[in-house]
């Protein structure tokens, strides 16, 4: 790199909010020393903030069983290669429930379901994730779709990230006795024979969540991370285990951190995985920095909450990572809306505040938002897939992880950009930028009005070259600036198929963040 930062390679691509325009290149902006009445944009490498580990998606029941039903085993791996390849789409994390969540095509389970009259098993004697070999037709459980999409991603991108969170724990360890409901752990009781730590129901959840690691690992999946609960405050009617913050910080911390070392010590605990209503109050306050050090760090949904308290987590610990570990939109979202979510409070807003990886929800759903055991009809995945054809439409959500995946290199650093919008939603122009270990510049810009805007960007050092593009109505404008040739390629076009947008059932989920 020469004392000017001039690069060899720029790509500047261009997505508008209603997807006229999808990541279309734009010619490399010409060099001028008037900014005129552009928005400014300096880019600041000397502040340097969190690390970019990358951004994925569920891949929950309902999401494989479309790519292992609904597609060819052709159009199944076109459209992940086109994803998680890193010459293409570049996505590398996803998300795994640790048993069935909402999103499932078969009947909820756990992976430790007791035959009838059995009332306990402190030995995880009955545990399985599943029967059968991966994609097998008499497969179960995990078995039946998840690992053996899983094992074509892990192919296609063998580094991808995996992060599982349980929805509920088994029915037999819980104050209700039954998978579905928000029903609590029996935190505290005994059921092995005696009264030693390793006889109560903590101790045995926490052995539960290494044999799941342990069988994924015997299968060739890595997990990388664990959350010890999707939404420990969401008192809904699909599978789930309501905790306190104070109860998910001692468990993790007595008993879940201690076991993953004894057996997997490289897999990391996220703390949260809820919305910003679970960080009403400041971590500090629950947890000593003792704890604190059995996570690494703090995730978020951004389903409610105020924004001021995602700081409640992330301004915590020193240590401490962000990650946003999930999100959707409807099907019938508007365009505003769906940009806001996406590029706004997502893309620009919680990475402006320290995520480092971004995990969105359900990687695919069909035309009708199904399937979901939950009979929760009308949301969105990543990508739509007809159910009866395998035909692909990618979604706002696909643009934003794609803006990220094939323009920001993992192990980037974010570094100091201007901002106008304080939340992603309101205000002008906002943007996030990073320098990659090898001296790659990227950036996204974020325009979350009605009006496009143009832009003129520098970088600190650089003096006035502005390089001047206009960011679409509530769309972005990518770049990156290398001395390598870049990834250049393009989503392919859409097939054509029907949307049914059907009512879907009211939930605390159809809260906005504000």
């Amino acid at each position: 790199m020469n004392p000017i930062n001039e690069y060899a390679y720029e790509y500047w691509t261009r997505t508008s909010g209603d997807l006229a325009d999808r990541r279309a290149p734009i010619p490399t902006p010409d060099v001028t020393d008037e900014l005129g009445d552009a928005v400014a944009v300096v880019i600041d490498p000397t502040r340097e903030y969190q690390m970019w580990e990358g951004v994925g998606a569920a891949i929950t029941d309902s999401s494989a069983y479309l790519f292992m039903t609904a597609m060819s085993a052709e159009q199944r791996h076109a459209i992940l290669s086109e994803m998680f390849d890193p010459e293409q789409g570049g996505f590398s994390s996803v998300r795994i429930s640790i048993g069935a969540c909402d999103f499932s095509s078969q009947k909820y389970y756990t992976y430790d379901d007791l035959p009838e009259g059995v009332a306990a098993d402190p030995s995880l004697a009955y545990f399985s994730i599943g029967e059968g070999e991966p994609g097998a037709p008499d497969a179960t459980r995990d078995m039946k779709y998840v690992v053996p999409v899983l094992k074509e991603i892990l192919a296609i991108n063998p580094a991808v990230k995996i992060m599982a969170s349980p929805w509920s724990a088994p029915a037999w360890m819980k104050t209700s006795n039954r998978i579905d409901g928000a029903g609590r752990l029996r935190l505290g009781e005994y059921v092995g024979n005696g009264y030693r730590y390793q006889d109560t129901i903590d101790y045995v959840y926490a052995q539960y969540f290494v044999k799941f690691i342990a069988a994924y690992a015997r299968l060739g999946i890595r997990i990388s991370s664990v959350t010890m609960q999707n939404e420990p405050s969401n008192g809904c009617p699909w599978p789930i285990t309501v905790w306190t913050p104070e109860e998910l910080a001692v468990w993790g911390s007595e008993y879940l951190r201690p076991a993953l070392d004894r057996s997997f010590p490289d897999v990391e605990i996220y703390f949260g995985d809820d919305s910003l209503r679970f960080w009403q109050r400041p971590a500090s306050e629950y947890m000593t920095p003792a704890q604190a050090n059995a996570f690494a760090g703090a995730a978020f949904h951004t389903y409610s909450g105020l924004p001021e308290w995602v700081g409640n987590g992330t301004r915590q610990f020193p240590h401490w990572k962000a990650a946003m570990t999930e999100r959707r939109c409807m099907l019938d979202e508007t365009v505003a809306e769906a940009s806001h979510v996406m590029f706004g409070e997502i893309g620009t807003w919680m990475v402006r505040n320290g995520v480092g990886l971004i995990n969105l929800w359900n990687m695919a759903l069909d035309e009708r938002g199904w399937p979901s055991w939950a009979g929760t009809s009308g949301r969105r995945g990543v990508i739509t897939v007809d159910s009866s054809t395998g035909k692909v439409k990618r979604n706002l959500e696909y643009f934003m992880l794609r803006n990220f995946g094939q323009d920001v290199s993992v192990g980037s650093r974010r570094v100091a950009s201007t901002n106008r919008t304080p939340d992603g939603r309101n205000g002008g122009l906002g943007s996030v930028a990073f320098v990659s270990r090898r001296g790659d510049l990227s950036a996204i810009l974020h325009n979350p009005t009605d009006t496009p805007i143009e832009t003129a960007v520098t970088v600190n050092g650089e003096g006035p070259r502005w390089q001047k593009a206009v960011v679409p109505a509530y769309g972005t404008v990518s770049l990156r600036k290398s001395d390598r040739p870049v990834n250049t390629t393009q989503a392919p076009s859409d097939d054509e198929f029907e949307i049914v947008c059907t009512p879907h059932p009211a939930d605390d989920h159809d809260e906005t963040l504000f």
